[in-house]
């Protein structure tokens, strides 16, 4: 892979060594809004562009990382509402953490702490919840096994056949109980109500297991 990289891009691959450095340089980074249309960044158009949605950092992180020997892994969340999720995820030491970017605090990336990628996935049920959005169901998936010859990694084009891949793959059932959600949908409709501007993170349970989070005034 070293040899498709630009000067540049070897140079920013060399100095991301870690998962949590790659976490800390995408938390710097702009969310992508997609405001001048959709958008799917491969990890070199992230490069230029200077700002990644979900999707487009979980590409990032996994073409950064497979060069220092990660498998590029993403776990790809589906929800009632069909505003899906993807997270970069890895293994280290035996357990298994996530990179991630989003526009909701608790969708960021988790310390590699979990036993498992269903206990990892399971982290960000709670704090999925929002006015629409229930997880339903997770995958694993490996982009090299998965996408084959196409180039997710250094198109200057949007990727669209890496989500339609994510959105074909067979999903694994996640859920919580009814009685949950009614219990986490009231507070979240609280805290909207009483603070207009911004998005709740402070209440979640296991904060702890997360990844520091970007500066974002939004949030609480």
């Amino acid at each position: 892979m070293s040899t498709s990289l630009t000067p540049r891009e070897r140079r920013l691959v060399a100095r991301l060594k870690t998962p949590s450095q790659v976490q800390s340089y995408l938390n710097r980074l702009p969310y992508n809004y997609e405001r001048n249309g959709g958008s799917l960044r491969s990890f070199r158009s992230v490069v230029r562009h200077g700002s990644a949605h979900c999707l487009e950092a979980a590409l990032f992180a996994a073409t950064v990382l497979e060069y220092h020997g990660y498998p590029p892994l993403v776990i790809s969340f589906e929800s009632i509402d069909r505003l899906d999720h993807v997270i970069f995820v890895y293994k280290l030491d035996g357990r298994w953490g996530s990179i991630a970017r989003s526009r909701d605090p608790g969708l960021h990336g988790r310390r590699p702490v979990f036993a498992s990628p269903r206990a990892l996935a399971a982290s960000y049920m709670d704090t999925y919840v929002d006015f629409t959005g229930r997880v339903t169901a997770f995958a694993v998936v490996n982009l090299a096994d998965q996408m084959g010859g196409y180039d997710w990694r250094f198109s200057k084009r949007n990727v669209w056949r890496v989500e339609q891949m994510l959105i074909d793959h067979p999903h694994t059932k996640l859920g919580m109980s009814n009685q949950r959600y009614r219990m986490l949908l009231a507070r979240y409709k609280a805290y909207r109500a009483a603070h207009h501007d911004r998005k709740p993170f402070r209440y979640y349970e296991g904060r702890e297991k997360w990844m520091p989070l970007p500066k974002d005034k939004t949030w609480e």
